[in-house]
């Protein structure tokens, strides 16, 4: 949990304000998971805090949503290249990956319970960024990848936004 709370601090996912009477916050809960090695043996524990996104009202809470999978024929292609080629395919893992997605619109829950900040526990959080539960979270993690991605000069494919190209030479 204390992992969790780091993370959305080092993220800067919230800032405390005065809550107004009008204001209605988004629900919040811990889900817990058990992380095992290969061999089926607990590696460790993980706590992570998750918004109840089905409290959010479209329109208000959140504009709209989608989320961006890959087609599978792009997959396909995609390995069918690789394996012709022998070509090497990176790939990675953003860790807290939608902690930084940028909210454009406002959305408030209460501060963590057991986690709130002494002598300001009647504060709530005001989201600057996605939480993991949110209607929107994938598609503010998406322009953030995107922009990130096109300021290396990566270019979105037309058939397929989450399949990116960058050309190189002649």
């Amino acid at each position: 949990m204390l992992n969790e709370l780091k993370s959305m601090k080092n993220n800067q996912v919230w800032e405390l304000v005065e809550p107004h009477k009008s204001q209605k916050l988004v629900g919040l809960k811990w889900v817990f998971k058990t992380k095992k090695d290969k061999d089926g043996r607990i590696e460790r524990f993980k706590a992570g805090l998750v918004a109840k996104g089905f409290t959010q009202r479209e329109g208000i809470d959140y504009i709209e949503m989608f989320p961006l999978v890959s087609t599978k024929d792009s997959f396909v292609i995609i390995m069918a290249l690789v394996a012709h080629y022998d070509l090497h395919l990176p790939q990675m893992d953003v860790k807290t990956v939608f902690l930084n997605g940028e909210l454009k619109e406002e959305n408030f829950i209460r501060q963590p319970e057991g986690f709130a900040k002494e002598g300001k526990d009647h504060m709530v959080c005001k989201l600057g960024k996605a939480i993991y539960g949110l209607k929107q979270a994938s598609k503010r993690w998406y322009f953030k990848f995107h922009q990130t991605v096109s300021s290396y000069g990566f270019e979105e494919n037309i058939a397929d936004q989450c399949i990116y190209l960058k050309k190189c030479g002649s």
